[in-house]
């Protein structure tokens, strides 16, 4: 059923965005780079391209896949927060800045990357 879906994805995205805001707390105020932020977009990307290919084949439930792929995944990611600190890092150091989109970004990539093969393996 379609509620069980919604249901899902409302518990996982809860999980998500708690994980999500305790790591920004934790790992963002004192360090020069955003780490928080840089820590969920890369975790994210993983667990997001693992368990999309992982569930491929897997007999659970749809609202637990989207439970973990829609709500968990993708609240704990955040591409705002992102851009909003990209920006800011920027104006202060381009450098800084520059140095925190491409960690962002190829790490990301790579990360998507790991998900799917493992994805795949298991």
């Amino acid at each position: 059923m379609r509620k069980y879906i919604y249901i899902g994805v409302a518990l996982g995205g809860g999980a998500g965005a708690t994980v999500r805001y305790w790591l920004s707390k934790a790992y963002n105020q004192t360090a020069l780079l955003p780490y928080g932020t840089l820590l969920v977009n890369l975790a994210g990307c993983f667990l997001l391209s693992f368990f999309f290919h992982y569930f491929i084949t897997s007999a659970l439930p749809e609202s637990v896949k989207k439970g973990v792929t829609t709500g968990f995944a993708g609240s704990l990611t955040t591409f705002s927060t992102f851009s909003i600190e990209s920006i800011e890092l920027l104006q202060e150091s381009f450098y800084v800045g520059s140095y925190y989109l491409a960690l962002s970004l190829i790490g990301g990539t790579i990360m998507t990357w790991a998900g799917i093969k493992l994805g795949e393996r298991v």
